[in-house]
């Protein structure tokens, strides 16, 4: 199938497609008389596999290091386990991380009176060294 397919099939734009190839994520398409890209069931499900890693927010280089246990069969499942573990970690942190924001967010959106003076905490604070 061409790219404009797989790109259909997958939700993964032939651009993107293309740069995961560039950056050797997946391996490049075989290629017809014709030039273009020529894709098998077999890349259809790489694809899918990683836009499902990519809408779990794993980094495209966890998600190399996904795809190579999800090939390698004599994997241990303790080695996945342990990626999704500190993939958790980091989300959890980034989480911290915007809850803090939104707490500052709404203490500073609080004190604004929000009114036609010029005075405004939420400037305020962003002025601060």
């Amino acid at each position: 199938m061409n790219i404009g397919k797989i790109a259909d099939e997958t939700g993964i734009t032939a651009k993107t497609i293309r740069y995961y190839e560039s950056i050797d994520l997946i391996p490049a398409a075989e290629r017809q008389s014709n030039g273009y890209r020529s894709y098998t069931d077999n890349d259809v499900a790489t694809l899918k596999f990683i836009s499902r890693a990519r809408t779990l927010r794993f980094s495209l280089e966890e998600v190399r290091g996904l795809l190579t246990l999800w090939h390698d069969k004599n994997r241990a499942s303790s080695d996945v386990k342990a990626l999704a573990l500190i993939h958790i970690e980091e989300i959890e942190t980034r989480i911290a991380e915007l809850q803090s924001v939104k707490n500052t967010l709404l203490h500073l959106t609080a004190r604004c009176q929000g009114n036609d003076r010029p005075d405004c905490p939420i400037l305020e604070d962003l002025a601060q060294l």
